[in-house]
């Protein structure tokens, strides 16, 4: 990665650390979930409203917001995380996931230039990955209506 990508892509992940987008409780919510890091103390809730999708169609993400503490990358992930699935489908979520998991895992990006390939460079730090699949394990599970609060314990990122 060049550098004058990687220095954007630092910005990326700086920017949504210093002023979260979406951060709150979001009143309108009918999903919530809980995600925690024991390993780090990261911790977030995701709130989320599903709006009925057209006669026949599935759900779609009517709003989300995130609430919670934790380092720069957890609260940059899950930032972005609810800027980017707002108005997707539990299926178009899961697949953005997979992409992002393969991102943060590999450092492979896409060829694309997309937000989420702000987060490439932390595949070279392991323990850093389960900070910024955190917010997206709690997406996830609200998405599925689990209650049971998600642990990054529980997966294996």
């Amino acid at each position: 990665m060049s550098g004058d990508l990687s220095e954007l892509y630092q910005q990326v992940i700086l920017d949504h650390n210093k002023r979260p987008r979406n951060r709150g409780k979001l009143p309108t919510a009918n999903r919530v979930a809980h995600g925690d890091n024991p390993t780090c103390g990261d911790q977030c809730s995701v709130y989320l409203r599903l709006d009925p999708g057209i006669p026949g169609g599935a759900e779609r993400i009517g709003g989300i917001t995130f609430d919670g503490s934790g380092c720069a990358i957890s609260q940059a992930s899950a930032s972005l995380m609810t800027t980017l699935v707002k108005g997707k489908t539990a299926a178009e979520v899961e697949a953005m996931f997979k992409d992002f998991h393969h991102i943060v895992t590999t450092g492979q990006a896409p060829e694309e230039i997309s937000d989420l390939a702000a987060f490439a460079g932390v595949h070279t730090f392991p323990a850093r990955i389960k900070c910024a699949t955190l917010g997206w394990h709690a997406a996830l599970n609200a998405l599925k209506g689990d209650p049971i609060p998600t642990t990054t314990e529980s997966h294996t990122d």
